[in-house]
């Protein structure tokens, strides 16, 4: 397949599956950016809100390619977003998120793979690259803080 992979319905699918993933990310992420500096954690949300931008910047690439390959982009479905009450719920319900794109990525990474779609796989790869290494253990590393710390210790450092 190569290069040449204009139409082609499965990679456009995969695409869009992980493009609703990313969409929903961003507004639970902004949702809880808000509450975080409504809550007078400035840090927190200039954290939380630059992992929504990342997002947006990964859904940025996927309609591109999807463009590229003469797809539709749905930008209208979003998942389930799970709005946390709470910093430490914040912290769970966006590493769920994160643990599923990345098995989502992982997933259209093979199927690219499979078709040989050479240009999809390097962008899933890369946009996987920092869902692990930024996002995921970012948060990882709140929550293990807050672990060691006590989530009152750990606040009083997020103003």
């Amino acid at each position: 397949m190569g290069e040449n992979v204009k139409g082609y319905e499965q990679i456009i699918a995969a695409l869009n599956n992980l493009l609703a993933s990313e969409l929903t990310a961003i507004n639970q992420y902004m949702v809880h950016a808000e509450m975080c500096e409504n809550w007078g954690y400035g840090k927190l949300h200039n954290a939380v809100e630059k992992r929504a931008i990342d997002e947006m910047k990964h859904a940025e690439m996927l309609i591109a390619r999807i463009i590229f390959l003469e797809g539709s982009p749905t930008v209208s479905v979003l998942r389930e977003m799970h709005i946390g009450s709470t910093v430490e719920t914040q912290f769970t319900n966006d590493h769920s998120i994160e643990l599923s794109c990345v098995e989502m990525y992982n997933d259209a990474i093979k199927e690219a793979g499979d078709l040989a779609d050479s240009t999809t796989r390097q962008l899933l790869e890369s946009i996987l690259k920092t869902e692990e290494n930024d996002h995921i253990d970012w948060l990882e590393a709140q929550i293990d803080q807050i672990k060691q710390m006590g989530i009152q210790n750990y606040l009083s450092q997020q103003t």
